[in-house]
């Protein structure tokens, strides 16, 4: 589904604000047993002059801040926001293969079993916390501190497409005997997309003005789901044979796919190797070590680890939904073409929901929305098991497939509702000194909470199934593979048909569903609550 789930430090970048300083003029550490005291000391009331200066100084910054809208972007920000857009593009051209529509493919020929083997590639993008201090603190000064990673990792996304441009084809006919191939090569193509963003992520916050900073996460959306888009969206639609019959356009196969992909970051890598990376004078140098003490002095924080946790349960309710639902609407008769069209009708509404999410989660409690979303989400994800269920058989009538649209669209809603206001929460209570590093943590824990569950819900869907194969009337064999297409098929070659007793992804989805229930009423929207009552102040580690 679409690149929602991806989410970095970039997605919530605002300009902070100035941190309190101590009589002293510096920054304090606050501890347990002083940290009220000069808590109260900063907040000390203002007489009425202090305050009648203070109106004045607001108001001189307004129009200081309305005479910044009103300029004109320059050329250089505009020429670094097209490079940040063409950057985040080809990053997104792995993930949507690895994380859209290779899964897709697969699942004609795989068991659920063995397409959690291949889900294993997107473990990289979840966990690239933990090597983003090596990518900030080592680089050749000659070359550049962003130019230093991207360069290489661009190299080896595009070598690793080209060499699977001539074999992609001939392995995806038989994935069985190829599932570890794949999804080693699509572990390795996420893992130098990933690191490649962590340094797009540190170079868009030099390459643009600090006027127009927040244009860094406009780019990262635009780029990102824009080549996540076309590696799934379009990539399906135009490798599907009843598309192509159907418009009278050639079939575009994964190999040629894959060389275009290839081609175009080595286009772009050239493009970079000759674009100037000016020297980040703002940027101080960190020894690795540093950085990673840094990493875990936040993570000691009781609140940190209570919200952690939270991240990483939060999205177990709608696991089922999110891995397993629309590959067995495909399963059921759904076509890639239409499970496509579904997506592009989806996008335009990401894109107003995101800009919506922003405004209802100003203010003070943030995550007011993302309470508040809970509940419809789990309706929702109900309703898709309902409709699994009921599907109707092929050819899909035009009512169910508005009603699988209009699914699609609702539950996208309620995800980028919920993306949005723990964004917003993130950026009120990160400490502005790290802040870089403490959204990281925050960004790569959400992340995970969506991608550690997956391996195991894909793995319960065949352990709950019962599927035989009927070969005649007095032979049935039990047989796993009957819950795949491939399986299916050697069923038939054998003079049989596949007779599923019991379809495990119901009960994946009744255990998430459960959980997910028992969850929130216990543990999310109490703790949300207290979480999002805390003031920022017990949050920082320096100020």
């Amino acid at each position: 589904m679409p690149a929602r789930g991806l989410a970095t430090s970039l997605e919530s970048i605002q300009i902070q604000p100035r941190t309190p300083k101590t009589p002293r003029g510096g920054y304090h550490r606050r501890d347990s047993t002083d940290g009220a005291v000069l808590d109260e000391v900063e907040l000390s009331l203002l007489d009425e002059e202090e305050r009648r200066q203070a109106a004045l100084d607001v108001a001189d910054e307004g129009e200081e801040a309305r005479s910044d809208i009103k300029r004109s972007m320059s050329s250089q920000d505009k020429s670094a926001i097209v490079l940040l857009i063409i950057l985040y593009l080809i990053q997104g051209f792995p993930l949507g293969l690895a994380l859209g529509s290779l899964p897709f493919l697969l699942r004609e020929h795989l068991s659920y079993s063995q397409l959690a083997i291949f889900s294993l590639a997107s473990y990289p993008y979840s966990l690239k916390l933990l090597w983003s201090p090596i990518v900030d603190s080592l680089y050749l000064p000659s070359v550049g501190r962003r130019k230093s990673w991207i360069i290489p990792m661009q190299l080896l996304v595009g070598t690793i497409m080209f060499a699977l441009s001539f074999y992609a084809d001939e392995m995806m006919n038989d994935p069985s005997e190829y599932i570890y191939i794949l999804t080693a090569a699509f572990t390795g193509l996420v893992f130098f997309s990933a690191t490649q963003d962590i340094a797009v992520d540190g170079w868009a916050l030099t390459l643009l003005s600090e006027d127009n900073l927040p244009y860094a996460s406009t780019s990262q959306t635009i780029g990102l789901n824009t080549g996540y888009l076309l590696s799934y969206t379009v990539f399906l639609a135009l490798n599907s044979e009843a598309f192509s019959q159907k418009w009278g356009i050639p079939r575009l196969t994964l190999n040629a796919y894959l060389l275009f992909c290839s081609l175009m970051s080595y286009a772009v890598t050239v493009w970079i190797f000759f674009k100037k990376e000016d020297k980040e004078s703002s940027e101080v140098d960190i020894s690795i070590k540093s950085a990673y003490v840094t990493m875990w002095t936040i993570c000691k924080l009781p609140h940190v680890q209570t919200l952690l946790i939270v991240h990483l349960f939060a999205k177990i309710g709608f696991q089922a939904n999110d891995a397993v639902t629309s590959l067995k609407m495909v399963e059921k008769g759904l076509g890639r073409e239409d499970l496509a069209i579904t997506v592009l009708i989806d996008f335009p509404f990401q894109i107003f929901s995101g800009w919506l999410a922003g405004k209802w989660a100003r203010g003070d409690k943030p995550l007011r929305a993302w309470i508040h979303a809970y509940w419809p989400r789990l309706v929702l994800t109900l309703i898709a098991t309902l409709m699994v269920y009921w599907f109707p058989k092929p050819p899909v009538p035009t009512w169910f497939f508005v009603l699988i649209v209009t699914q699609t669209i609702a539950s996208s809603f309620g995800s980028t509702i919920q993306f949005g206001g723990m964004a917003a929460f993130h950026t009120r209570i990160s400490d502005p000194i790290v802040g870089g590093t403490y959204m990281t943590i925050l960004a790569t824990f959400s992340n995970l909470g969506g991608t550690w569950p997956r391996y195991f819900v894909l793995k319960g869907v065949d352990l709950f199934s019962v599927a035989t194969c009927n070969i005649g009337h007095d032979l049935s064999v039990t047989a796993t593979e009957c819950v795949s297409e491939h399986g299916k098929a050697s069923c038939a070659e054998l003079g049989g048909e596949c007779i599923t007793e019991r379809d495990g992804y119901y009960i994946v989805s009744a255990i998430c569903l459960g959980l997910g229930l028992l969850s929130v009423v216990f543990f999310m929207i109490p703790t949300a609550r207290k979480l999002q009552a805390i003031p920022p102040s017990k949050w920082r580690v320096f100020s």
